[in-house]
């Protein structure tokens, strides 16, 4: 299972940039990869796992803007097509790295 956060922020003021920089540090701190600006992505066990974070992330979302979550499962990600570009090969985004003790 992946869960994707997707955000458009303001960043006109001082204070806008800072609730920027600390959402996104935020997300970071929870173990999400940049996959393109302001789309993050994290391997969850299961949905459930998810669920879990996503009220996570709603205790520390900024006070304005849009912030938009996706869950997807690893075949729906599997199947992204990359019409420019290249995929990263790293153990980092993909479910390689997820450990079930």
């Amino acid at each position: 299972m992946r869960l994707m956060i997707m955000f458009d922020l303001p960043v006109d003021t001082v204070s806008e940039r800072r609730e920027y920089r600390q959402f996104r540090k935020r997300l970071i701190n929870e173990g999400f990869l940049m996959i393109q600006y302001s789309i993050y992505e994290r391997v969850c066990v299961s949905r459930k796992a998810a669920t879990f974070l996503e009220n996570r992330i709603k205790s520390f979302l900024p006070t304005s803007g849009v912030v938009q979550s996706l869950m997807v499962t690893e075949k729906q990600y599997n199947d992204m097509h990359f019409l420019v570009g290249n995929p990263v090969d790293d153990v980092r985004n993909s479910s390689d790295r997820t450990v079930i003790l």
